[in-house]
């Protein structure tokens, strides 16, 4: 027998042949003197190979001799499958020989003809066949009546007969007949049980049918058919209930006519790019769907006859470019489709089970009235030319209508109760850049967007179970009220206008004003509010802030920051805040933190930047206890002298977060001597100069300070650094020097130490460190030798990370000496390269 050559999809039939047939050649040379048998019965590795194709079936055959068996069975071919496969006539007919009970073949190339004329004749059982990309002599289809048992015919991209010739297909019992992009001049169907046919994108001339049965007939795209041969071939077919004319481009009212009259039974039409189809006097009850792209012929005239389809429910009219209006009440309709129709300016639907509308790309649109009981969804995007929307949809939960630039303030009634969305939850205004007053009342909204709404000036929201609004582009709000609204935060300082505002929301925990610089009247009624951030409200006033936090009992986090007309009065409100324990009053102008210290136990952070007014005195009462759980204490840019730095620093040692970047009068950070002014206080123990034999009991007795952070940024007069092992900060992690362009010594010994910035110091001399965990020493910019580094990194026995780019003094040639003092070390930048 011969042979087929395995090709790059696996196929081999070969191993399809039955067991003890044939060559075994190709079995492993161990079967020669002992059967490869695995331990499973042939029922079970039946089961298993009902799951393989033809490929895999092929390669389990080369197993062993009862795999081989098994997967010739005729189980798992009795469909044969040879479409882009290289088989000879004679390797088909072994095939068919072996497997004469074959129920399906599939075929393609140049040599089908032959190929199927033996299947035909060999194959008695042949239900469905498929042939493509080939020429297939007219003889075939006088030979198809010999396959009794023929239930389906596909034929694709092929040559029927000689391509000039009249076909005839006559078939007792063939029920679904496909001839797609096939090249045939005449073709004649008689099948009397045939329900489905398709013709689509051949190139006949004339079609006879006689199909007594057909129900589904697709001819689109066939541009050779004449409008008389596709009203002969339609209105043959009594039963037919579906019909594909689309891009027959001569079909023509007429035929519509007839095919109505002829097909009651008719309820899917495709008509697509069918250009001289106008409907007119179509009256076509029982249709279900209408597809009509791209009909120059269909205007506003049409939807008379559309009107007539009462059954309708799926419509598309894309890009009917003389379409101007559609008004329709079909109480079936369930998807409408308007896209691209650029003269349309008019939709009317009146249809209780609509649930699908998208209309997209409608430049003249400009109203819109919908009634449905049945849409949830509403998208109408970038309908610049929309100014009148209408809706009575009662079960609408979603609507879109972003960069509908021409709608009116009159939007916010169709939206609020009464408007006819009742169960409206998510709204979507972004770029409507017409709204100016937007007002809406709401039980049921959600969530509303009114991104980049710029010409929006006054904004109420009445709508008790919002919980999300986006106000991002509204840079001209002047008036908001949100009474009562479900809000848990809500962010208004993207409104640089806003001037008036007012607040009811039970629920809400969040508020951020930052940068609403001219709001001068607040009121706020969130009861479970917990962090303000008012910061950049310049004309924010002591009796807002009085009422605020009367009516907010709960807040936690207060940001003040460059608020200049909060007062005295405005503080002293502040004892209405017990769970206080975050306050920004940076770039303030306080002179008196009394009231602070007063009303502010539990206050953990206090941020008091460049409140340049404050005197040397005015932290006195923290020397004393006031503020006993204060942890972070921010005094940058500020004008405390360098005795008040320096008692801060010894007398409050349970500040774990000290921030003194840009203090000007800072000198020296000296931890290692006496200072008389300090020691004058009542109840403060100091650290002494020295730690002589006589004072060794006072050292231990000092307290341990808790500080874990210090950062002293940009201090250009301090000079000096010295932290000894006796200031007891075992707890410092992070210490931050850097642009302090006067420090020249720097002497360290923290137990803890694990980050030390000394960047841009650039009169940094003298570098001292036994910090034994130290992990990252950045020198960048500093005029430090190599030799003062190469001693300072000699006791960092954790150090990985070491950055001396661009210090002048430290050339790339000395990583080596570097890496040799520290060798814990596994990053080192330097200027040139980083190692």
């Amino acid at each position: 027998m011969g042979v087929v050559e395995e090709n790059s999809s696996g196929f081999d039939s070969r191993i399809v042949k039955e067991g003890g047939e044939g060559d075994d050649s190709d079995i492993s040379k161990v079967e020669e003197d002992v059967e490869v048998r695995m331990d499973l019965t042939d029922d079970l590795l039946h089961m298993v190979f009902s799951f393989l194709d033809h490929p895999n079936l092929c390669k389990a055959a080369r197993v062993c001799k009862q795999w081989r068996g098994a997967s010739a069975h005729e189980d798992f071919w009795k469909s044969l499958n040879f479409e882009d496969r290289n088989i000879s006539v004679e390797q088909f007919e072994d095939m068919c020989s072996r497997y004469p009970n074959a129920t399906a073949v599939s075929l393609s190339g140049s040599a089908i003809y032959l190929l199927v004329m033996k299947a035909i004749c060999s194959l008695r059982n042949l239900e469905f066949l498929t042939l493509g990309r080939g020429q297939i002599a007219d003889t075939f289809f006088h030979a198809l009546a010999d396959c009794s048992m023929l239930r389906r015919l596909n034929i694709n991209d092929s040559i029927l007969g000689n391509g000039i010739q009249e076909i005839t297909i006559n078939h007792d019992r063939l029920c679904h007949l496909q001839l797609t992009k096939c090249r045939v001049m005449r073709i004649a169907v008689r099948c009397p049980q045939l329900e489905t046919m398709s013709l689509k994108r051949s190139n006949m001339a004339q079609v006879v049918l006689n199909c007594p049965l057909l129900h589904e007939l697709d001819i689109g795209s066939c541009h050779k058919l004449p409008d008389a041969a596709i009203r002969a071939a339609a209105t043959s077919c009594p039963q037919l209930v579906s019909l594909d004319m689309s891009n027959c481009s001569c079909v023509s009212d007429e035929t519509l006519r007839e095919i109505a009259l002829s097909c009651a039974n008719l309820s899917f039409l495709d008509a697509s790019y069918c250009s001289n189809i106008s409907l007119e006097s179509v009256r076509l009850p029982m249709l279900t769907v209408l597809k009509l792209h791209s009909c120059e012929g269909i205007t506003s005239a049409s939807m008379a006859a559309i009107a007539h389809s009462y059954m309708l429910e799926v419509l598309e009219l894309d890009n009917c470019s003389l379409l101007t209006s559609v008004s329709l009440d079909l109480p079936r309709l369930q998807t409408i489709r308007l896209v691209h129709c650029r003269k349309f300016a008019d939709l009317n639907m009146r249809t209780m089970m609509l649930s699908s509308i998208l209309v997209s790309n409608c430049p003249a649109l400009h109203r819109i009235n919908i009634t449905s009981n049945s849409l949830q969804k509403l998208a109408l995007q970038k309908q610049d030319s929309l100014t009148m929307l209408a809706l009575q949809c009662q079960s609408l939960q979603e609507v879109d209508l972003s960069e509908c630039e021409s709608l009116t303030n009159s939007i916010c009634d169709v939206f609020s109760d009464g408007g006819g969305c009742p169960m409206l939850k998510s709204l979507v205004l972004d770029n409507c850049e017409s709204l100016t007053s937007v007002r809406f009342i709401s039980t049921s909204l959600v969530s509303l967007s009114l991104g980049g709404c710029r010409a929006i000036t006054s904004l109420e929201l009445t709508c008790p179970n919002l919980e999300k609004v986006i106000l991002d582009g509204c840079d001209h709000l002047e008036r908001a009220s949100f009474c009562p609204v479900g809000l848990r935060s809500l962010n208004l300082g993207i409104c640089p206008k806003l001037n008036i505002l007012s607040i009811e929301a039970m629920f809400m925990v969040s508020l951020e004003l930052k940068g609403c610089g001219v709001l001068s009247e607040a009121s706020l009624n969130c009861p479970l509010l917990t962090s303000l951030d008012a910061s950049f409200c310049s004309q924010l006033t002591d009796e807002c802030l009085s009422a605020t936090t009367a009516s907010c009992p709960l807040i936690e986090s207060l940001i003040l920051m460059s608020c200049p007309s909060i007062g005295l009065d405005g503080l002293c409100s502040l004892r209405w805040l017990p769970n206080l324990t975050l306050l920004d009053l940076s770039y303030t102008f306080l002179v008196n933190l009394q009231p602070i210290f007063e009303s502010c136990s539990q206050l953990k952070v206090l941020k008091l930047q460049a409140c340049k007014y404050l005197t040397d005195s005015s932290l006195e009462p923290l020397y004393k206890g006031a503020l006993p759980v204060l942890q972070e204490l921010d005094l940058s840019y500020g004008t405390l002298c360098q005795s008040a730095i320096e008692e801060l620093l010894s007398c409050c040692t349970h500040l774990t977060r000290v921030s003194l970047n840009g203090c000007a009068n800072m000198h020296d950070l000296n931890w290692g001597c006496s200072r008389a002014h300090t020691a004058e206080l009542p109840g403060v123990n100091v650290l002494p100069i020295a730690s002589s034999p006589e004072n060794v009991l006072e050292l231990s007795e000092q307290p341990i300070r808790l500080l874990q952070n210090l950062n002293c940024v940009g201090c250009p007069n301090i000079r000096k650094v010295f932290i000894p092992s006796t200031a007891h900060c075992s707890r410092l992690l992070f210490l931050n020097l850097s642009l302090s362009a006067n420090l020249k010594e720097v002497d360290v010994a923290c137990l803890n130490l694990s980050w030390l910035n000394l960047s841009n110091c650039s009169s940094l001399e003298v570098l001292k460190l036994e910090c034994p965990r130290l992990t990252s020493l950045f020198l960048q910019s500093c005029n430090i030798n190599e030799e003062a580094v190469e001693a300072a990194i000699s006791k960092c026995t954790m150090l990985e990370t070491l950055d001396v780019r661009f210090c002048p003094k430290i050339s790339s040639m000395s990583m080596g000496r570097l890496r040799a003092a520290c060798s814990s070390l596994k990053r080192i930048f330097s200027s040139l390269s980083a190692s």
